[in-house]
């Protein structure tokens, strides 16, 4: 039998503050513009930096490099540089950017799945 939803918030929603901090800044980190859609790119194979930025339209070179940095640094995203003339670097996603984006994934689902009776709600409220 699945737990009741205050069971399930009182176990995810630490009442520990750093804890708390640490969620929502990871939670912003990844819900920033670039990322999920960076994420999503390299869940069907490793890219390099050109081709990668061609799959983003729109996306500028300075902000894919932070984008890709931060990620790096949170441990999503992988880099590795081949010692080759001229020099070749490889971006992939890691298991454990794997395995958020198979989560965020299902909030994308619910999303989209909800998505007239979101705009619905908000259109009663103007």
């Amino acid at each position: 039998m699945d737990k009741p939803i205050r069971e399930v918030m009182i176990d995810v929603c630490d009442p520990e503050e750093s804890r708390v901090a640490f969620v929502r800044d990871l939670f912003g980190r990844l819900g920033e513009k670039w990322s999920m859609r960076t994420l999503d790119e390299l869940a069907h194979g490793p890219l390099r930096f050109t081709a990668l930025m061609n799959a983003l339209p729109g996306i500028s070179h300075r902000i894919l490099t932070v984008t890709l940095r931060t990620l790096e640094g949170d441990g999503m995203v992988s880099r590795t540089a081949y010692p080759e003339t001229p020099p070749r670097v490889e971006y992939a996603l890691t298991p454990l950017g794997e395995s958020f984006l198979c989560r965020a994934l299902s909030m994308v689902a619910w999303a989209q799945d909800h998505q007239r009776e979101i705009e619905a709600n908000r259109a009663a409220r103007r």
